[in-house]
């Protein structure tokens, strides 16, 4: 075997490393001078207005869906393009199954609540997201519930529900009548208290509890006994 090297092609041109670098800072320099110059050279933007102008709220029980709603609906609000009609906790399953079935709304996309401790006509809204896939529309649902008041799950029209309602449940501390499976989902079995109730301190309640117990229930987290131990 040779040892020889090869010989290197003398013919192909030498590449200036450094000219090239400089030669692209120099452009650079020059698309952002020019950039700058452009945006001095333009006319000034209209300002800001001091205090915008929010949507307005409007009555919505002319909306289509809501007036095939008829008597089921207590009130219906138009803010900001979306329509928030309130309805009576004890008709929930009624207005759901029927938006659902004769009125196309398909997909539930949210659950949620809202904690009003210091309100007389019920404590926590509780708020249902809908979504008519053949137009894209949406329509948002209230219904007004006491702290003590159970309202019925929509599980059962859609399967979404389950978890959302375990969720508000773990923490607001609503229950849902017929749920199939009313479980904390977020905390553990045992935890003191419903974090996203609006009187919940925001250190927490202290149970006396070892954070890092030797044993882990199943769910997680330590479950608390009466004596404030951990189990």
């Amino acid at each position: 075997m040779s040892d020889d090297k090869p010989t290197p092609n003398t013919d192909e041109p030498v590449v200036d490393v450094e000219a090239e670098k400089a030669a692209k800072i120099a452009a650079a320099k020059a698309k952002a001078a020019a950039a700058k110059k452009a945006a001095e050279d333009a006319p000034p933007k209209d300002p800001w207005e001091e205090k915008p102008i929010p949507p307005a709220h409007s009555d919505a029980m002319d909306d289509e869906d809501v007036a095939a709603l008829e008597d089921l609906v207590v009130s219906a609000d138009l803010f900001a393009g979306t329509v928030t009609a309130t309805v009576e906790a004890e008709k929930i399953l009624d207005v759901c199954r029927f938006l659902k079935d004769e009125r196309g709304y398909d997909f539930l996309v949210d659950q949620t609540a809202v904690d009003w401790p210091e309100r007389e006509e019920g404590r926590f809204d509780i708020i249902y997201w809908l979504h008519r896939h053949s137009d894209s529309k949406r329509l948002r649902l209230r219904a007004i519930i006491g702290e003590q008041q159970t309202i019925e799950s929509v599980e059962s029209i859609w399967g979404a529900a389950n978890w959302m309602e375990r969720e508000i449940y773990d923490l607001f501390g609503v229950i849902f009548g017929n749920h199939p499976g009313l479980e904390r989902i977020l905390t553990w079995e045992g935890f003191n208290g419903h974090p996203l109730r609006k009187d919940f301190p925001v250190e927490g309640i202290d149970t006396g509890a070892a954070i890092y117990p030797d044993v882990y229930p199943p769910g997680g987290g330590p479950i608390v006994t009466d004596e404030g131990e951990g189990a």
